[in-house]
């Protein structure tokens, strides 16, 4: 889940909340989107192999 920050770059969240803290684990801040995107992509790679 990618959100847009007010200072113009991209963070990318976890799809669930985390129990812990009631709140998205930060994947990653991110100049572009399109770069949190494809971080968002290998994440998902990642997780399945």
């Amino acid at each position: 889940m990618i959100r847009k920050l007010k200072s113009g770059e991209y963070r990318l969240y976890s799809r669930k909340v985390n129990p812990k803290t009631g709140r998205r684990r930060n994947l990653g801040t991110f100049r572009s989107r399109a770069a949190a995107e494809k971080h968002e992509r290998e994440v998902q790679y990642f997780k399945r192999h």
